[in-house]
C-alpha cells in the first residue's frame, strides 16, 4: 500500500487517525529529504563480498548517506572504505558499535568511526543476557560512560532499538522507560526505529513527540498489515506524516533499512529510496 496521509500505523495492527487540516499543506510548505540514508545491514551479503561494489551500486541508486553496521565491516580496511566513500560522494555519519567492543575495544572504535568519518557511534542492539531487569540495570551506567568517554573524543552517543526494549516490563516498567530514565539526555541521543516501535506495539507519533530532542535518527522501514518487514512504501507505515510531526524537527539523519531484505536486495533498497525521495511532508 502506497503512504496514506490520512492514517500512520499506531502498532500491532492498529491505526491513528489525524486530520486533514494536521496533514494538508501547500507545495510551497512541503519538504523533502535533502540526503537520503542506508543501514548497510540492509545488503550485508553484498557488503561482505564485495564492499567497494556494494557502495558503488548504493551511490548509483541516489544514497548519498550509507551507515555502517553488519556485513563484517569492523574487520575490514576503514580507510579504503572512506576514500571509497570520498570518490563516490557517500557520507557514513554514524557507526553501529556493539556493547561487547565498545567495552573491551573502546580507543579501537573511536578510531574507526573517525576513519569512517562518523560524528556518532550508535549502540545497536543489546543480547539476551541483557533484556532483563538485573542486566539492563547492570548495563545502562555504561550507556552513560561511554557517552562521556566519545564526547571527550569528539563523537556523539544514540541507543538504537528493537521490539524488546518496550514488551520486556519488569516490575510493570518497561526497558525502554527504564533507559529513558537512567541515561543522561543532553549525551545518549536515540536512534529510533520506527518499525520496531510499531511492532512492538508503540504508538510512533506519540513516542517521536516524547522523544523529541533526544532523537538523533530514524530507521525507516515499512510494515505490512501482517506486521512482517518490506521496503519503504509497500506497507502501513505513514512516514509523511511522523516526518511533518514537532517532535521529529530536529532528526539528522533518515537511514532505510531493512533486516529481511529479499536477495537480491537492489530492488529492494531502490524501493525505498525512490519513494522517500518522492515524500513531502
Amino acid at each position: 500500500m502506497i503512504i496514506n496521509r490520512r492514517n500512520l500505523l499506531a502498532g500491532a495492527g492498529s491505526v491513528a487517525a489525524l486530520t486533514l487540516a494536521d496533514l494538508t499543506m501547500s507545495p510551497a510548505s512541503a519538504a523533502q529529504l535533502k540526503a537520503i540514508g542506508l543501514q548497510l545491514y540492509t545488503v550485508r551479503e553484498l557488503f561482505q563480498k564485495d564492499p567497494v561494489a556494494t557502495l558503488e551500486t548504493v551511490a548509483r541508486i541516489g544514497y548519498r548517506e550509507v551507515e555502517y553496521g553488519g556485513g563484517g565491516y569492523d574487520a575490514m580496511d576503514h580507510a579504503m572504505l572512506r576514500k571509497t566513500m570520498d570518490r563516490l560522494g557517500l557520507r557514513a555519519p554514524s557507526v553501529h558499535i556493539g556493547y561487547d567492543a565498545l567495552l573491551e575495544q573502546f580507543d579501537k572504535s573511536v578510531t574507526m568511526a573517525k576513519t569512517l568519518g562518523a560524528d556518532t557511534v550508535i549502540l545497536p542492539y543489546m543480547t539476551d543476557q541483557y533484556r532483563n531487569e538485573q542486566g539492563w540495570e547492570a548495563a545502562l551506567p555504561n550507556f552513560n560512560r561511554f557517552a562521556r568517554d566519545l564526547k571527550k573524543a569528539g563523537l556523539g552517543f544514540a541507543y538504537h532499538n528493537h521490539d524488546f526494549e518496550f514488551t520486556t516490563k519488569p516490575g510493570g516498567v518497561s526497558l525502554y522507560d527504564r533507559f529513558l530514565k537512567a541515561t543522561d539526555p543532553a549525551l545518549v541521543k536515540v536512534e529510533l526505529d520506527l518499525y520496531w516501535a510499531a511492532h512492538a506495539g508503540e504508538n510512533p507519533a506519540a513516542l517521536i513527540d516524547r522523544l523529541s530532542t533526544r532523537l538523533y535518527a530514524y530507521h525507516v522501514k515499512d510494515m505490512r498489515a501482517d506486521r512482517s518487514m518490506t521496503a519503504v512504501g509497500n506497507g502501513a507505515i505513514d512516514f509523511g506524516a511522523l516526518f511533518k510531526l514537532k517532535g521529529s524537527a530536529g532528526v539528522r539523519h533518515f537511514y532505510v533499512e531493512n533486516d529481511q531484505a529479499p536477495a537480491p536486495y537492489i530492488p529492494d533498497i531502490t524501493t525505498s529510496f525512490r519513494t522517500l525521495r518522492s515524500l513531502r511532508f
